[in-house]
């Protein structure tokens, strides 16, 4: 009953901030922002433009993203930029989280570069090495293309279905997931002891980011809720959480799947993402024992 009211008071703490976030979010997405956020996604710049606007904290630009390369409009490496960057709920909950944790705190803006530098660096690459697909530099648009936080398309409905019961009901789907962990790692905590699991979390440097790099392919908002929740709590290290995020590209990757036509090309594009995400989730974690940061 303890672990339970425990992991109740932790969670009811951040519900509150997650919910003003989501509202906040949903404001700031209307007019024209993925409007000019596609227009970017084209020229020179586009694997630093799509690196930038994947650290938002939703996933209608991997979305967009995935419908514009699948029509030829953006290259390769625009496309794995954008995917490498985003990161779903994770910046939220560890924007919330950070007043009760120290290691939230501390990791917002070290992911935020090493997903930002990542990104970009092997958008240029892939663009560099894949042949270009003839990307079109007029602006695009069409109602195919629209899309919103976690893909959720706002015609026909009402502002305060927009603005408040959406937000509202994401906001309690994510803290449900953050109680869930909250209940099974104060369990874990109980029975195993702190001092045993750091043990194993040091032992797990090389193996962990396989793991959160594959959970992060979940094309579901529990995923990237998941994985950072279990950094926060102390169950995986940090490059762990990053090579999880690295390969959270959220419902973008539905939007190419579905593409059955194109099935070998999506499948070395999430093999790449995979690759890339499981040796950045590796080298930070080797990094970060070196340094005495883990």
């Amino acid at each position: 009953m303890d672990i339970v009211i425990d992991a109740l008071k932790d969670t009811l703490i951040v519900f509150p901030f997650i919910l003003i976030i989501y509202i906040l979010i949903e404001l700031l997405e209307s007019g024209s922002s993925l409007q000019r956020g596609r227009n970017s996604l084209q020229g020179p710049l586009a694997p630093v433009v799509g690196a930038a606007t994947g650290l938002i904290p939703q996933c209608g630009f991997s979305v967009m993203a995935a419908k514009l390369y699948d029509k030829g409009l953006i290259r390769t490496g625009t496309i794995m930029a954008v995917f490498l960057a985003t990161s779903d709920e994770a910046f939220i909950i560890l924007l919330v989280s950070s007043p009760l944790s120290a290691a939230a705190a501390q990791s917002i803006l070290p992911l935020m570069f090493i997903k930002l530098f990542v990104a970009a660096l092997a958008g240029y690459l892939i663009n560099l090495v894949v042949p270009d697909r003839h990307a079109e530099t007029t602006p695009l648009y069409s109602p195919e293309g629209e899309a919103y936080s976690c893909g959720r398309e706002h015609s026909g409905k009402s502002a305060a279905s927009i603005y408040f019961l959406e937000p509202l009901l994401h906001a309690l789907k994510i803290t449900a997931y953050i109680l869930i962990v909250n209940l099974v790692f104060g369990y874990i905590i109980a029975e195993v002891g702190e001092e045993r699991i750091a043990a194993g979390l040091i032992g797990g440097k090389y193996f962990q980011p396989f793991i959160t790099a594959a959970v992060g392919l979940i094309p579901n908002c529990a995923s990237s809720a998941i994985i950072t929740e279990t950094y926060v709590q102390g169950g995986i290290m940090f490059g762990s959480c990053v090579a999880g995020l690295c390969t959270n590209a959220g419902l973008g990757l539905v939007v190419l799947l579905k593409n059955v036509k194109k099935l070998k090309r999506n499948i070395l594009l999430i093999i790449a993402l995979y690759s890339i995400a499981v040796l950045v989730g590796i080298t930070t974690n080797v990094l970060a024992v070196a340094l005495g940061w883990a």
